[in-house]
C-alpha cells in the first residue's frame, strides 16, 4: 500500500542525549517537512512521536522511513510508523476547544485510583487529555495534566466533579486556563485568620476575656456567610472591651503560622513577587506579621484603644468582603500589575469577592460554602502546595 501524504513516527526506548538530533537530521536530509511532535521521558524511557509530510518518494515509498528505522535500531530504540491521510482524523485543537492545565498535588504518593477517577471525570465531560507530566519525580506526588476543553462546557458541573474526586482521594486540584498569565503571577494576597495563621485572632482575644464561646459562635456564622460581616465584627469587638495591649502582645507571640507559609512567602519573595495581607482582623496583628514575614502590604481593621486598653469599638472603614476586593484592585494598580497576575488565598465567605477578583483565587482549607463557590481550592496539603499551581515545582516540604 502506498504511503499517504503524512506519516506518524513513534520512537521508544532508553533515553540518552543525541536521539532527537540524529532523527531530525535524517528528516532534514530527505527534505521532508516536520508537522508536529511530542516527547516525554518516564523513568528513563523515551517516548517520542513526530508527524512528517513526505516530499520524497521512490516507487511510492518514502526513503526517510528506511533511514529512520536503521538509525533507531542502531541507537537501541524501537520505531513504528503509521500512515495518516492529509485529511486525517487526528484530534487537533480547533476553535471549539481551549487548552487547560490540571494541577494535582498530593501530600502523599498519587495512586492509580486517583488517575482512573480524574481521567473518567474528564472523559465524561468530553475533555481530551493531551499529556501528563510528573513534576515531582522523586515522590510521584504532583502532576500537571494538559487537556483540551470544549468551549461550551458547563464549568459548574466540571467543578463539582473535580471537587468530589479531590475530596475522595485527598488530592488538591487546580484547573487553570493555559494562557500567557498562568505562569506570570506577580502578586500574592493572603487573608490572615485561618489562612496565613492557623487560628482566628479574635477568638483568641475573646478567650482571654472569658467570652470565647459567644464570639466563636458569631465568627462561625460570619465565615459561613450566615451573618453580615460588619455587624458581626461590631458585636464581637464590643465584647473585647478592657483587653490590654500587653495581653494582645502575648496573643501575638503565640500565633501559629499555617504549615508551609514561611517557606511559601520566602520562595515567592525571592522570585520577585509582591505579597500582601488583607484581613478582616486587626491591624495590631497584621502589621506585626507583615514585619515578621517581610510582606509588602498589610491592611486590617483598627481597634480603638484608650490608655493601652481596648474600648470595644472599631475605628475607620471596616475591611469587609467588598473592601478586600477593592484593596486587591488598589494594590494591583499601585504595582502596575494586571488582575490576571494576582493570586488571592482565603478561607471564609468574606474572602469570596477577593478570590473572584484575582486571576487565581484559591480557597485554602476553607468552609464548604467557600470551596463550592471559589475558582479553585486547596484542602489537603501545606501552603507550599500552591507553588505547583503557580508553575514553581521543586519544593521538598511536601510530605
Amino acid at each position: 500500500m502506498p504511503f499517504e501524504d503524512q506519516i506518524l513516527i513513534t520512537v521508544a526506548g532508553p533515553d540518552h542525549p543525541g536521539i532527537t538530533t540524529k532523527l531530525m537530521a535524517i528528516i532534514n536530509e530527505h527534505g521532508d517537512s516536520l508537522e508536529d511532535m511530542g516527547q516525554a521521558v518516564t523513568h528513563g524511557l523515551l517516548s517520542l512521536s513526530f508527524l512528517i509530510k513526505i516530499n520524497e518518494r521512490t516507487n511510492g515509498e518514502a526513503p526517510v522511513i528506511k533511514d529512520l528505522l536503521f538509525a533507531a535500531t542502531k541507537m537501541g530504540l524501537n520505531l513504528t510508523f503509521q500512515e495518516i491521510s492529509q485529511k486525517g482524523d487526528l484530534p487537533l485543537s480547533n476553535e471549539e476547544t481551549e487548552k487547560f492545565i490540571l494541577n494535582c498535588v498530593s501530600p502523599e504518593k498519587i495512586q492509580a485510583s486517583f488517575i482512573r477517577d480524574i481521567a473518567r471525570c474528564l472523559a465524561d465531560m468530553n475533555i481530551n487529555i493531551q499529556r501528563i507530566d510528573n513534576v515531582r519525580p522523586n515522590s510521584f506526588s504532583a502532576l500537571e495534566i494538559t487537556a483540551l476543553v470544549p468551549t461550551k462546557l458547563d464549568d459548574k458541573d466540571l467543578k463539582e466533579s473535580l471537587l468530589r474526586v479531590s475530596n475522595e482521594h485527598q488530592v488538591d486540584i487546580a484547573f487553570l486556563k493555559d494562557n500567557v498569565f498562568r505562569r506570570s503571577k506577580r502578586l500574592i494576597v493572603f487573608d490572615m485568620d485561618s489562612t496565613l495563621i492557623q487560628t482566628e485572632v479574635i477568638d483568641e482575644m475573646a478567650d482571654v476575656m472569658g467570652v470565647g464561646e459567644n464570639v466563636r459562635a458569631i465568627t462561625e456564622r460570619a465565615m459561613n456567610g450566615e451573618m453580615d460581616f460588619d455587624e458581626s465584627l461590631r458585636q464581637r469587638v464590643s465584647q473585647l472591651k478592657g483587653l490590654t495591649e500587653e495581653q494582645m502582645k502575648q496573643i501575638l507571640s503565640d500565633l501559629p503560622f499555617t504549615p508551609g507559609v514561611e517557606e511559601f512567602v520566602s520562595t515567592v519573595k525571592n522570585l520577585g513577587y509582591k505579597v500582601a495581607l488583607i484581613s478582616g482582623g486587626f491591624s495590631f496583628f497584621a502589621n506585626a506579621l507583615k514585619d515578621k514575614l517581610n510582606l509588602d502590604y498589610a491592611f486590617a481593621n483598627d481597634l480603638k484603644m484608650i490608655d493601652g486598653v481596648l474600648s470595644g469599638e472599631v475605628e475607620g472603614t471596616i475591611i469587609n468582603a467588598e473592601q478586600k476586593a477593592l484593596l486587591v484592585k488598589v494594590i494591583s494598580q499601585q504595582e502596575k500589575i494586571s488582575l490576571e497576575q494576582v493570586v488571592a488565598i482565603g478561607d471564609g465567605a468574606n474572602d469570596l469577592p477577593m478570590l473572584a477578583t484575582a486571576g487565581l483565587g484559591i480557597a485554602f482549607h476553607a468552609k464548604d460554602i467557600v470551596k463550592e463557590k471559589a475558582q479553585n481550592h486547596m484542602s489537603h496539603g501545606p501552603m507550599t502546595s500552591i507553588l505547583y499551581f503557580l508553575g514553581i515545582p521543586g519544593s521538598d516540604s511536601l510530605s
